[in-house]
Order: structure tokens, then C-alpha cells, then sequence
């Protein structure tokens, strides 16, 4: 941030500068930074920028959040048609009536497709806001089998309709806690609200407000006929560098689904069990009832792999042997140990849930 003045626009915000009315035309705000009018409001005040909402530049060019008619909070995608036609073609498709009223889909809802302005190739997608899925942090473990519950059952239900993801990592599952505070956090500053009024609350329980959990970008998926298969596919493809298939030089065309199973997995085993490789990060305590699924979805051989409806199955009998105590404990970091207060203050909220009968696993 050393040579970062916040008085100029990139080229990437200059871009959504130049559209600030096209998108207020179609019911959407942007924010005051790329208002064509826009005077840096740490020059007009005494506040130190640093302070400011419209001193955040842009995080990524193709992404910005903004605020629709009704008040509420949206991320618009940019996309160039041309080179963007199947992730078009596939969002309408998973948008579809037929998908879109299934509560199996977790595929994220498309509020809208906003065509190009004419002349241009760049069409955009408008989604909710959503928020990386460990924020805030699960406070018990029955908060994670929720998550799992969710993203096993989102990803099978793609499979079961012959769609493959194609990219499942970290930055493509999110969640929906925005309803976990009495006012939307920021997008690019989680802890301030969207205003930069002041901080966001604390938020509430995902136990007691059960939230949804969504898969999204659908950049590299693929819909196939049942009458295609064996379902092949040339790598490599996705974010993941370490699939197995993908790494022999001259790799041969391999099962997308068996590839969709291995990401899921290495993003719940970098996430809950054994940490992110290089990345100095840590991860939960308590999730190694879950080892013998994940290690099974990340082997070395697609063909030993499960499917994900055998995924889903053994998840189920996973969750049976798991006894209300464990469901209901606390999630504690694994550089982090409960002190006694925190433990006595965690497990009579824990009685009182129990005695308000309140699942220890979230239900939408």
C-alpha cells in the first residue's frame, strides 16, 4: 500500500467509473468512488483516509459490489460474451425453473443478467453478497456439519443432473451470513459495516439463524447427456494444482465428476484438518471424525474414489454416530486453547439451546 494513492482510479475502476450510470439506469448504485462526481471525502473532512469507504480501491477488476433499489446489498460480475458464453449458458440454465425451485440447489441464485450497453461485448451478472463461509467462525461443531450437510448436497445435486463444477475451491463456495448482523458488513472490510458507520456487530449464532451455504462461478462447468458416458473430459482445468489426473505431462482426458469429488475434498481437508500447504493458517480442532471421507475423496486413483452420492451416504451414517455433546462443542482453533471462562460461558448457552430444543445442526 506504499505507493497506493487513493485519489486515483485504476484503469480496472475507471472501467466501472465510465458505467456508474448505465448501472443506476438499471436500478443499481455503485459506490461513491466511482460516482463521475466523486470528491474523496477524507479532502472535505478531517478524517485520515484510511478511514474512509471510498478511499477501498477495487479488489478485482471483474467484481464489485453494489447497492439495488430496494436497499439491499449485490456483487455484479462483469463477463465479455465472447469469451464468456458457456458460463452465460450454463447460469441460465442452473437458473432455470426447474432448478432454481429445488432446495437441493445450492448453485448461487442470479438476481440478474444485465445485457451489454450497446457497442460493448461486456454483459453482467448480478448475485447476492455473499461472505467466505468461516466468517464469522462456526462456534460449534453441529455449525460445520451444517456446511458439510450443504456443500455435499449441492455438489451432488449438480452431479445427479450430469453437471460438473469444475473449479470447487475456497473462493467458489461462500456463504450467506450477512444475516448473522443487525447491519451488512463491508464486502472488502468485514469487520465495518457497508456504511463505514462504525464496526458490525456481534453476530448472531448460525444455530440460531441458520444460514446457506452456495457454490459459485461456473466459469469451467459442463453439462453432459446421460447418453455420453464414459464422461471424459482433456485436463487440466480449475484452480487446484495438485489433482492427480492433471499433473502427468500429455495427462489423458479423465472423469470430470471423479475431479469434482477430489477438490471438494482437498478444500475441506486444507480447511479442517491438516491446514493450507505454505500457508501459515490455523485450521480447527475437532474434525477428524471427518478424515476417513476426505482422504477416501482425495485419493490418488479417480476410480477409488467415492462418488458423491456415496459421499453423501457415508456422511449420513458419519452425522448418526456423532452424539449431541460432540455436536454442540465448541470450534476452537488449533493454536488456541478454552480457558475456563470460555468454557462455562459456551456450554450454558449450549442448555440453553438444548432446553429451547434447538437442533445442534442447523435447518434451512
Amino acid at each position: 500500500m506504499e505507493d497506493y494513492d487513493p485519489t486515483k482510479l485504476s484503469s480496472e475502476e475507471i472501467f466501472w467509473r465510465d458505467h456508474y450510470k448505465f448501472f443506476k439506469d438499471h436500478g443499481y448504485t455503485l459506490r461513491k468512488r466511482y460516482d463521475p462526481d466523486w470528491i474523496p471525502s477524507w479532502i472535505t473532512t478531517s478524517k485520515d483516509w484510511l478511514d474512509c469507504e471510498d478511499a477501498l480501491p477495487l479488489r478485482h477488476y471483474q467484481i464489485l459490489d453494489a447497492t439495488r433499489t430496494d436497499g439491499s446489498l449485490v456483487v455484479l460480475k462483469r463477463l465479455d460474451i465472447e469469451i464468456h458464453e458457456n458460463e452465460i449458458a450454463m447460469i441460465k440454465h442452473l437458473s432455470s425453473q426447474t432448478f432454481s425451485s429445488n432446495p437441493r440447489n445450492h448453485c448461487v441464485p442470479i438476481l440478474e443478467v444485465i445485457n451489454p450497453p450497446e457497442g460493448s461485448h461486456t454483459a453482467f451478472l448480478v448475485m447476492p453478497c455473499l461472505f467466505d463461509v468461516d466468517f464469522p467462525s462456526f462456534e460449534t461443531m453441529g455449525e460445520a456439519v451444517g456446511f458439510f450437510k450443504q456443500v455435499f448436497e449441492g455438489l451432488l445435486y449438480m452431479h445427479e443432473n450430469h453437471i460438473v463444477h469444475g473449479d470447487c475451491k475456497s473462493d467458489n463456495i461462500m456463504a450467506d451470513t450477512a444475516c448473522l448482523f443487525d447491519s451488512p458488513p463491508h464486502p472488502w472490510k468485514r469487520r465495518m459495516k457497508r456504511d463505514f458507520s462504525g464496526r458490525v456487530s456481534n453476530p448472531t449464532s448460525r444455530t440460531l439463524k441458520p444460514v446457506k451455504y452456495f457454490l459459485l462461478d461456473f466459469g469451467l462447468s459442463q453439462a453432459y447427456r446421460s447418453e455420453d458416458a464414459p464422461f471424459l473430459r482433456k485436463p487440466p482445468w480449475g484452480g487446484d494444482r495438485t489433482v492427480p489426473e492433471h499433473l502427468a505431462p500429455d495427462a489423458s482426458p479423465c472423469d470430470p465428476f471423479a475431479v469434482d469429488v477430489y477438490c471438494l475434498g482437498n478444500y475441506l481437508r486444507q480447511s479442517f484438518l491438516d491446514g493450507w500447504d505454505g500457508v501459515h493458517r490455523s485450521t480447527p480442532q475437532g474434525f477428524e471424525f471427518m478424515r476417513e471421507l476426505i482422504t477416501d475423496m482425495v485419493h490418488k486413483d479417480p476410480i477409488k474414489r467415492p462418488t458423491m452420492s456415496d459421499v453423501a451416504a457415508r456422511f449420513d451414517v458419519i452425522v448418526g454416530r456423532l452424539g449431541n455433546r460432540k455436536l454442540r462443542s465448541p470450534v476452537i482453533p488449533s493454536d488456541h486453547r478454552y480457558g475456563l471462562f470460555e468454557t462455562a460461558a459456551h456450554w450454558s448457552k449450549q442448555l440453553v439451546r438444548m432446553a429451547r430444543r434447538i437442533p445442534a445442526i442447523p435447518r434451512i
